[in-house]
């Protein structure tokens, strides 16, 4: 057995030498090597037959120095623990509170006619004398979309913390609602700014957006790090590089609860860079005969940069359409984190003229959105863009879960009519923003949490990350699968779980925001699935009779425009209203009469139960 010692060579250190001398050793430059066997002390630890004193190690700096041990921390997660959206957590400690993150989420099939679906903040809103600052970590939607709604609901001004980007993007949500004197504050990685009792300390992070930073929290019950979205990118676009450096830093001085992204958690591989999507888009776009039209994110800004210069390398000018791909454009060029000069962009309505091989047009409708600029392209329904057959469509993203119908219907569309399309099944066009679970098992590693909250993420996500988490050393007890609304608490003595908090979601529907409930949402269900029918009739309760004729109104029905089924129906109605009132029924017994003979002709004739509304005006 050999053991290595890594010295100066003999001829630069005499004494040395002859300190050594007696023992059998073969000499290679610096390197040592002692073929004397080595004997197992008591300790069992191999040494030279004795007991040999250990070297004092350096003493890791412990998590609790500076602690207050009456002190209790809050961690409270308002979204972002059941879907892929509307991240929002609290933290509050003693008398002050900190919102990091205020995201929403879009709807799906299950929310007909709702607009967006935003976090339940009303315990932000009871404990807002508290409330001493809103921390951003990066500029999508599903950190940033709720921030208007929360300020219109504020009754005092709060700063907002984020990197310029982010801010520039905030900005013109406000704008858009028309909120003027917000307090927005800049913070760059590396700064720590006090807010109350909390110390945050902003850290670089790799993401699909620049300008995106992860957020250590020092209190003084405890120490909480939370990663924001991230992914560990070797090659990024922008030259930021993850800063490995913070967590090791944070380590050394101790992390109590990890809060880190799951999106990827279940994705055994590592992320592959974004510069991977610039060769391919440089591929597709040098070989396109016609036009080629990308749909991506309006927030993916590197995405859009790698978009710019593979046009301009292929001799194209850029458009830019869709209402929120050309705002972001806009913010993005004036605060200098996308370059393209003036000459190669040019507005949708300047098309006509230009030859199709010497355009790319950037676009809204990743996600299949009806409205988005992609979908009006591919129903012809766009002002000033007509695809054409030959022209080339790249879907540059992942279909948030839920959307892939849309995303599909979008697709079909366009290959109906001709188009060459792409997505990130046919060629490397998209890559996630997101770490995938051997680049979150690297992150666990290095800090070393003492506990740890996956969040971010549907369940499958969550315990995928726990998986992890759990393989790199936490113990299984110190791991935290929760729900929005079950709170966490932090003390000196470690973490546990504490009260459940007033949670949910809240829908934006028009200029209605939290008035839509879940039964409104069931009644156009209904209406969308089944259709509608309404019965209008007068009637004497005195007289126990029908005056006049019943009709029946039916939309979406089957078989409702038959002259047939209408006679068949008003003619149950009457009949059922002449018993009803026959037996002295009231007017609410004599509704519920003719609704039940309708549904039951309905159903015997069509199979469907839509929804019936009985009119009955009483003489």
């Amino acid at each position: 057995m050999e053991k290595e010692k890594h010295t100066e060579s003999a001829s630069r250190q005499p004494d040395n030498a002859a300190a050594e001398k007696g023992k059998k050793t073969k000499t290679y430059k610096h390197v040592k090597l002692e073929h004397k066997r080595p004997q197992l002390t008591k300790g069992g630890e191999a040494g030279d037959g004795a007991q040999k004193k250990r070297k004092p190690t350096q003493k890791k700096r412990s998590s609790s120095a500076g602690k207050d041990p009456k002190a209790k921390l809050k961690i409270i997660p308002l979204g972002g623990l059941d879907a892929i959206g509307k991240n929002m957590t609290v933290f509050e400690c003693g008398n002050d509170m900190i919102v990091d993150d205020a995201g929403l989420m879009f709807p799906d099939d299950n929310h007909p006619g709702v607009d967006l679906i935003l976090p339940d903040y009303t315990y932000v809103l009871e404990h807002a004398d508290k409330l001493r600052g809103i921390v951003i970590t990066h500029g999508h939607e599903d950190h940033t979309g709720t921030i208007p709604y929360l300020l219109k609901d504020l009754d005092r001004q709060v700063p907002i913390y984020a990197t310029k980007l982010t801010l520039g993007l905030i900005e013109g949500k406000l704008a858009e609602h028309r909120i003027k004197n917000a307090k927005l504050v800049e913070i760059k990685p590396g700064q720590q700014v006090k807010m109350g009792c909390f110390t945050t300390e902003f850290f670089a992070v790799n993401h699909s957006i620049p300008g995106a930073v992860g957020v250590f929290l020092q209190s003084p019950a405890g120490n909480v790090l939370h990663t924001g979205d991230f992914k560990l990118d070797q090659t990024p676009i922008d030259g930021v590089h993850f800063d490995f450096g913070a967590l090791a830093r944070y380590h050394e001085i101790g992390v109590d609860l990890m809060m880190s992204d799951s999106t990827n958690a279940t994705k055994s591989t590592f992320t592959p860079s974004e510069a991977e999507v610039g060769k391919t888009l440089n591929r597709i776009i040098s070989q396109a005969k016609q036009r080629v039209i990308i749909a991506s994110f309006a927030s993916h800004i590197h995405r859009m940069q790698q978009i710019c210069d593979a046009a301009r390398a292929n001799g194209r000018k850029v458009v830019v359409t869709g209402r929120s791909m050309v705002q972001n454009t806009d913010i993005a060029r004036k605060l200098g984190y996308l370059n393209i000069p003036d000459e190669d962009l040019i507005d949708a309505y300047e098309l006509k003229g230009i030859p199709p091989e010497k355009v790319v047009i950037m676009c809204t409708g990743s996600q299949g959105e009806p409205l988005s600029a992609l979908a009006r392209i591919a129903n012809g329904e766009h002002k000033t863009i007509d695809i054409e057959e030959g022209d080339t469509v790249i879907i540059s993203a992942t279909p948030v879960p839920g959307n892939e119908k849309a995303v599909t219907r979008v697709i079909n569309s366009l290959a109906k009519i001709g188009a060459d399309v792409y997505d990130k099944s046919r060629a490397r066009v998209h890559v996630s923003g997101h770490a995938g679970a051997e680049e979150l098992k690297i992150v666990l590693s290095i800090v070393q949490p003492k506990s740890f909250m996956p969040v971010h993420g549907e369940s499958t996500h969550l315990r995928a990350h726990a998986r992890l988490a759990e393989a790199t050393g936490v113990p299984k007890d110190n791991i935290f699968l929760c729900e929005n609304g079950e709170s966490l608490e932090l003390t000196p003595r470690g973490v546990h779980r504490g009260e459940v908090v007033q949670s949910g979601i809240v829908y934006v529907d028009g200029l209605s925001v939290g008035d839509t409930s879940q039964d409104v949402l069931d009644e156009r269900c209904a209406l969308g699935e089944q259709g509608f029918a309404c019965i209008a009739a007068a009637v004497s309760l005195s007289r126990h009779e029908v005056q006049g004729e019943v009709q029946v109104e039916m939309r979406g029905i089957t078989g409702g425009d038959d002259a047939y089924l209408a006679r068949d129906a008003e003619a149950a109605v009457k009949s059922a209203l002449r018993k009803a009132l026959g037996k002295n029924a009231t007017l609410k017994e004599a509704k519920k009469a003719s609704r039940d003979a309708l549904l039951s002709l309905l159903w015997e004739r069509t199979k469907q139960r839509p929804m019936v509304i009985a009119n009955l005006l009483e003489i």
